[in-house]
Parts: structure tokens; C-alpha cells; sequence
């Protein structure tokens, strides 16, 4: 069945409006380039299928994060499989396209690549709390997406904060 051209259009307007959730999202899931846009088109396809689900109880943003993080654990679960099937390919080099930034754009960058890297070692579900938080949602909002009670999401994150602290002490040691 052939959706009407409002629900098109809808669809186009929210992944403009929304595009940084799946960005985000991505990016904290997919530490690859072509992993994340990978990921970023299965997201897209999921808002699509799910979209006559949206009943409008709660904004779309809340129900595109919802959309987009449940994409993005079951991704994670099956690029796990996938990647335990793999043979390991240590012996094919690196290789790097990009030139160097200058000094300080340069640290800069390798400081977010860190964080990018100790968000994505989280386990998915401290990730996620993460993943909204940084965007600016208030717990309510957060426990909207997530089904979690205020509390849970203040108490998680409070953890999850300090074994982010922890970890990137290391990276200010480094810099």
C-alpha cells in the first residue's frame, strides 16, 4: 500500500528537524564511518515502517529517540555476531584519508574521538541515558523514552557520570 503524500511529507520534515538524534545516535553506536551511516539508513527505515504507529501521545522527538535507540541495540546485537564470525583482519593496515588538523582543531578532535570511544564501551543501556542527557532532555523526558521511573534515570546517570569521570581522567592525563 502506497503511503499518501502527507505521511511523506512528514516523514521528510521529521528527518530534517531530527537529523542530529540520528546522528548522535549513530555516532555512539558505530565507531566506523560506513558502520554509522549504515546504521543511520536503518534507522531512517525503522522511523519509516513505525512512523503509522505514532499515535501523538508523546512529541515526536521523544518517539524518533525511542525509534532510534531500540534500532540501534538491535543493530549492535547482530553486528556483534557478525563480527564474532569474522577472522580478525589484523594484519591489513590503517588507512587514513584525512589530513591533519592543525594543533589545537587537532586535539580537539582527538579528545571528542575519546569520548565518542568511552560513550561507546558503556554498556547500551548507561549509553542511551547518555545519548539523551547530552542532548539536553530533563529526566521526565528521558524517562519517557526510556520507560525508566525519574528516579532510575537520576540514580543511572549519577553512576554513569562518575565512570565517565573515571575514565577520562586518563584522557586529560594525555593531553
Amino acid at each position: 500500500m502506497e503511503p499518501d503524500q502527507s505521511f511523506e511529507s512528514q516523514f521528510i520534515s521529521w528527518l530534517r528537524e531530527h537529523r542530529n538524534i540520528l546522528l548522535k545516535v549513530a555516532g555512539s553506536f558505530a565507531s566506523e564511518t560506513a558502520e554509522q551511516a549504515d546504521l543511520f539508513q536503518d534507522m531512517a527505515i525503522e522511523l519509516w515502517r513505525s512512523m503509522p504507529n505514532f499515535k501523538g501521545q508523546s512529541k515526536p522527538s521523544t518517539w524518533i529517540y525511542r525509534v532510534c535507540l531500540n534500532t540501534a541495540h538491535t543493530w549492535q546485537r547482530s553486528e556483534q555476531k557478525r563480527r564474532q564470525l569474522q577472522s580478525p583482519l589484523d594484519l591489513v593496515p590503517e588507512l587514513s584519508c584525512s589530513s591533519p588538523l592543525p594543533g589545537r582543531l587537532q586535539e580537539e578532535a582527538e579528545i571528542m574521538q575519546r569520548l565518542y570511544q568511552e560513550v561507546r564501551a558503556l554498556p547500551v543501556a548507561e549509553r542511551s541515558l547518555v545519548i539523551l542527557l547530552l542532548d539536553g532532555l530533563s529526566y521526565r523526558e528521558i524517562s519517557e523514552i526510556t520507560g525508566l521511573t525519574e528516579n532510575h534515570v537520576g540514580v543511572a546517570l549519577t553512576r554513569t557520570r562518575k565512570k565517565l569521570s573515571e575514565s577520562l581522567k586518563e584522557v586529560r592525563r594525555e593531553f
